[in-house]
């Protein structure tokens, strides 16, 4: 789908057709800034992109097939590039203190080992799993698989001019803060590295969060130390902060109930962000990228604790959306083969 993916999730049987419909796709072309009226993922129940996971009840957002081509598995190929050697990530946490528990302390930088939250250990463990091994299902250009590699490169846990409340924050905020990081050190420039931006509490990330989208991924131009370059970047706000639209209503399987919503929309984000991270690539003809198709599905389930899991990554457990297989006729699998 489009280039930037917004989750939103309800409780309600809606969620699944919203997070599918959250995208809608725009081209992206050199030079071009953030765009709102790219995709993301939807809440549940609803549907929008930016690549945006939308909420529930949102009218569906289509867009062309450029190309055309396809294979029979409900999703096409549209040219454009994919991240198909490794996915690097980066999570920047925007916030004055710690937004989960264990993570890094405010104003500190480092390496993803040193992540302590359960987002660090998901980060660090879902490459090489059969989860993200869906990926492997899709290919670049010339044909060749993408890799099952996601490599938590660092963090930065950035307290500066950090947003708090409901305060709005634009696709514009976020790339300068971005490059606030490249240009003082804080974080390395890499133009196939996804930055995941997370924040607190109700801050609206992007303007919409809550009302449109849970998350969503995109790309723009912000400021290195070699100059204006594109940046590929996640949107991720505390899906706690609005239970009804971006969780999916279950107690949390490791009792963390902010990072364990959270799992789920960044899981979606990065396979989007992997296999579309321009919103030229691979999504369907009504636009959905591949974890759209599947937005708000689990497949089969198990309960720990009380807590209701579908998957289990670095020996912990997590409740995460299937993903597109890209395989055969297609479909939604929480794990391949």
């Amino acid at each position: 789908m489009s280039v930037r993916a917004r989750l939103v999730v309800s409780a309600a049987g809606l969620a699944l057709l919203a997070a599918c419909n959250s995208e809608s796709a725009v081209p992206t072309t050199p030079g071009m800034t953030a765009d709102r009226s790219a995709v993301g993922e939807a809440m549940s129940g609803a549907s929008g992109s930016r690549r945006d996971h939308e909420l529930n009840n949102m009218p569906s957002v289509a867009r062309a097939n450029p190309h055309g081509g396809g294979g029979g598995t409900g999703i096409e190929y549209h040219g454009g590039p994919v991240l198909g050697a490794a996915t690097n990530v980066v999570a920047i946490y925007w916030a004055s203190s710690p937004i989960y528990t264990g993570g890094p302390a405010a104003g500190t930088t480092g390496s993803g080992a040193s992540d302590g939250s359960l987002i660090g250990h998901f980060l660090r463990n879902l490459g090489g799993s059969s989860y993200f091994n869906i990926n492997t299902t899709y290919t670049d250009g010339a044909g060749v698989k993408i890799a099952n590699v996601v490599n938590y490169n660092g963090f930065w846990a950035n307290n500066a001019s950090a947003p708090t409340g409901t305060q709005n924050v634009t696709d514009a905020q976020i790339l300068s803060m971005l490059g606030s990081g490249f240009t003082s050190g804080k974080i390395v420039y890499d133009p196939n590295t996804v930055y995941l931006v997370f924040t607190a509490g109700t801050v609206n990330l992007g303007g919409g969060f809550g009302s449109q989208y849970c998350a969503y991924h995109w790309n723009g131009m912000a400021s290195t130390p070699a100059g204006s370059k594109r940046v590929l970047y996640a949107a991720m706000p505390y899906d706690a902060a609005y239970p009804s639209a971006c969780t999916n209503g279950t107690a949390a399987p490791n009792g963390d109930v902010g990072a364990d919503a959270e799992v789920n929309t960044l899981a979606h984000e990065i396979e989007e962000a992997t296999t579309d991270p321009l919103g030229t690539a691979w999504y369907d003809r009504r636009g959905y990228e591949n974890a759209d198709k599947c937005a708000w599905t689990w497949g089969t389930t198990s309960t720990v604790g009380g807590g209701v899991w579908n998957i289990t990554i670095g020996g912990k457990h997590f409740l995460v959306q299937q993903n597109w297989v890209n395989a055969g006729s297609g479909g939604c699998l929480k794990q391949y083969p």
